[in-house]
This record gives structure tokens, C-alpha cells and sequence, in this order.
């Protein structure tokens, strides 16, 4: 808790450290995943069938291995191990990449390497601050920008020297990266919360009450069937609206033909722009004593979400067989990635707050988990686009994200009791002994 009293940028300065160790875990992340296929199809020669199937595969595993990781960190390894070691794993994953025979190794060891370290490290990020402390509700919507900076700057770099100078230092490339983010965790150790022994861990854990137990994992559970509904919706971004964007936007303007591919990028790059501003207006919130109930957040942004593909049900139906105007893609970009920022980080760090003591990491890899279930639903429902009407498809997407805010909704008023004896839990133990939370 001593690192509330240094602060860099009005945070507590562990933050900072966390940040720019994500940050530089997502850019190893999805630098080598930007060149994945490519380098698949037209290195490797594997047949593009083969490719995707391997492709979705990998990225399913990535979500999937944090949970024993979540449960290896909390029983036996402790989260600052499980960071060191799983990010150590990652990195000699990503090197090992650049040597085609071990390829099909390098993957499966990025995925387990992924799977410790995924959930030990945001796990952390509550211990910085009391449990009052107005800061701790958006301190995941700081981590989540650096998610999006890693993201947005992996494909220009990692991509870039891939393509042109040789697949080996692009894999290189993201390999470093990954070592980059372990030598910023290991120097700001100090700036951490202290870590709790392992074995002082399991004591915790004994004595936690099984019904206490039960009740909050079961709403954890609610929030996450809420969480993949929403994801079968909000993962169409990377899919169908991506190819919405080449056969139904008109993207020539005076100047140019503009690249289907920058839209994608319009995402990270307005997390990182519409974050400040959205922090600040819930400070002045916070400020001014109005309360931001973590159910109400999230409910509030499947809807913007919604509103955004409702936006493009009816673009698309206006535009008939034509193309509709590149500006309303940018504008759905808008209203898509502010109700994002409200639900995602929210959603993160609504795991982290509920997690039982002794249960930090496991409880974030169920976040995690809803994430892959939420990914394999994308799928499925991505295999409607050939089937209906562009309009049609859109309108079910938005009601989908209309759905889960209704079931967020529902688990308001039961989350919202959780969290006041978490945190009155969290108080008690602070008190007796500030390295127990």
C-alpha cells in the first residue's frame, strides 16, 4: 500500500509499471499474430484452409491457458513468479520462431507462456490502492490503453520488418519486445503491491466461506454468459464489419483510395485518444460524489455498442446495392469504441475487485475465459453473413449487445453487494496485515 504515496501522473507509480509491461507483452502478442498467416501461406506453403484452422486455434488457446495459469499462480507460483516465468516463456516462444522447424513448438509455447502470465499481471493492479480510493474504478481503462498502444504499434513495426526485411526479424522484433516488458516489471518491483507468500495464500483460502465462495463465482458466471453474448457481437469488428468496409463503403475521396485495412486501426487508436477524456469526466463524477456502479457501466456501453451497429443496420439498408459514404464507418468506429472503454476495462476490473483472497489470478483468468467462449460465439454467428441481408446481419448484432446489457443489468443490484463486503473484507485485512490484499 506504501505505493500510494508515490504517484507518477496522479497514479500510483506500480500502475506505470504494469502499463508499460502489458504494453510491450501486446506488442510481442499481436506483432508475431500480424504476421502469422502471412508467413503460414507464403513461407511455409500450408494450404490457407490449414492456416486459418491453425490460426484459430492458437488464438483460442491464448484465452483458454490463463486459467490453469490463474490456478498455478494463486496455488504454487505466486503472481510475480508466474509474470516472470510465463513472460520468460513468451519471449523464447517468440524467438523460437524464427527457425521453421520448430514453428508448431514456438506456437504452443507462446500459448503457455500466455497462460501465466495473462492473469497474474492485472490481478495486481487492485492492490495499489485502497479500497475507498475513487482511483481504483478506472485504473483498468489506464491498463487498457496500454493493451491498445501495444496493439496499434505491433503491426506498423513487427509487420513492417517482417514483410520487407525477412520473417525472422519481424518474430525477432516481437521477441524483444517481450524481454523489454520483463526487464520493466523486474526493475518496478518495487512499486508493486508486496506479494503475498504462497503458502499464507492457501491459509486464506480455507477460510474463506464456501457460500461466499459459491454466491460470487455464480454471478461472475452471470457476468460472463453477459460478456460472451456481448462478445459474439462486439468480435464481428475484426470479421464481417471488416469486410463490410471493402464490399459496401465507397472509400474514395479526392485525394485517395483509402486502405480497407486503416479502418482497423481506427480503434486502438481512438482507446487511446477518447480514454483522457473519458477519465476526466469521471473523476469530475467522482468528484462531484456521484457513484459509477460497475453493472450500470458496462450495461450502458453493450448499448452504445448496439446503437453503433444499429447505426450501420441502417446505413447499409439505406445504401440498398450501392456503397454508403466512408465517414459513417468512422463515426460507427466513434460510438463502438466509447461503449468499449465503458464495458471491457469495466469488466476487467470488476473480476480483479470480486476475486475471493487467494483467488486473484484464477478469478481474472474466468474473465479471460469469457473472452474465448465470447470468440467462439463470433464465429458462429459470423457464418450468418453470407446468409442474410447486410442490414439484417447488423440489426441481430445490435440485438445482442442489447441483450447483454439487459443481463448486466439484472446482476446489478447482487454484484453491488459483492462489492461492498469485498471491499469491507479487503479493509479488514489491510488493517491486521497490509501484505495480505
Amino acid at each position: 500500500m506504501s505505493a500510494n504515496q508515490q504517484t507518477w501522473f496522479g497514479q500510483p507509480r506500480g500502475l506505470t509499471v504494469l502499463f508499460l509491461t502489458e504494453m510491450w507483452e501486446q506488442f510481442s502478442y499481436y506483432g508475431m499474430r500480424a504476421l502469422l498467416v502471412y508467413y503460414m501461406t507464403k513461407q511455409l506453403l500450408i494450404a490457407q484452409e490449414k492456416a486459418s484452422l491453425i490460426y484459430g486455434t492458437y488464438t483460442a488457446l491464448a484465452y483458454f491457458t490463463p486459467i490453469f495459469g490463474g490456478i498455478i499462480a494463486d496455488r504454487w507460483l505466486g503472481k510475480r513468479r508466474a509474470v516472470i516465468i510465463g513472460g520468460g516463456i513468451m519471449a523464447a516462444g517468440h524467438f523460437m520462431m524464427t527457425f521453421e522447424p520448430l514453428f508448431y513448438f514456438a506456437l504452443a509455447t507462446i500459448a503457455l507462456g500466455n497462460g501465466l502470465f495473462l492473469p497474474s499481471l492485472p490481478s495486481q493492479i487492485d492492490g495499489l490502492y485502497l479500497p475507498a480510493d475513487p482511483r481504483r474504478g478506472w485504473a483498468y481503462n489506464l491498463y487498457y490503453v496500454g493493451i491498445n498502444i501495444g496493439g496499434f504499434l505491433a503491426p506498423l513495426i513487427c509487420g513492417t520488418l517482417g514483410e520487407f526485411y525477412g520473417w525472422h526479424w519481424g518474430f525477432g522484433a516481437a521477441g524483444l519486445g517481450m524481454l523489454t516488458g520483463l526487464v520493466i516489471y523486474i526493475l518496478g518491483g518495487k512499486h508493486l503491491p508486496e506479494q503475498v507468500r504462497v503458502g499464507e495464500n492457501l491459509r486464506l483460502r480455507s477460510r474463506a466461506p464456501a457460500a461466499s465462495l459459491r454466491s460470487t463465482f455464480v454471478l461472475l458466471f452471470g457476468v460472463g454468459v453477459a460478456v460472451t453474448v456481448f462478445r459474439g457481437a462486439y468480435e464481428q469488428v475484426g470479421n464481417t464489419v471488416a469486410l463490410w468496409a471493402d464490399v459496401g463503403i465507397n472509400r474514395t475521396n479526392a485525394a485517395m483510395s483509402i486502405p480497407m485495412t486503416w479502418f482497423q486501426a481506427l480503434n486502438p487508436l481512438l482507446v487511446i485518444i477518447m480514454t483522457p477524456l473519458l477519465l476526466a469526466r469521471w473523476r469530475r463524477g467522482a468528484d462531484a460524489g456521484r457513484a459509477h456502479f460497475s453493472m450500470r457501466k458496462m450495461a450502458f456501453g453493450a448499448l452504445l455498442v448496439a446503437a453503433a451497429y444499429l447505426l450501420l443496420a441502417t446505413v447499409a439498408f439505406a445504401a440498398g446495392t450501392g456503397r454508403a459514404g466512408w465517414m459513417w464507418l468512422v463515426l460507427f468506429f466513434v460510438i463502438f469504441t466509447l461503449g468499449e472503454l465503458y464495458i471491457l476495462p469495466t469488466g476487467l476490473g470488476l473480476f480483479a475487485r470480486l476475486a475471493p483472497i487467494g483467488f486473484g489470478a484464477t478469478t481474472v483468468a474466468a474473465w479471460f475465459l469469457a473472452i474465448f467462449s465470447g470468440s467462439l460465439t463470433a464465429g458462429a454467428v459470423g457464418t450468418l453473413w453470407g446468409r442474410i441481408g447486410h442490414p439484417q446481419f447488423f440489426a441481430v448484432l445490435a440485438v445482442m449487445a442489447a441483450i447483454a446489457a439487459a443481463m448486466l443489468l439484472m446482476l446489478d443490484g447482487a454484484i453491488r453487494r459483492i462489492e461492498a463486503a469485498r471491499a469491507s473484507e479487503t479493509t479488514l485485512l489491510s488493517e491486521i496485515n497490509p501484505e495480505l490484499v
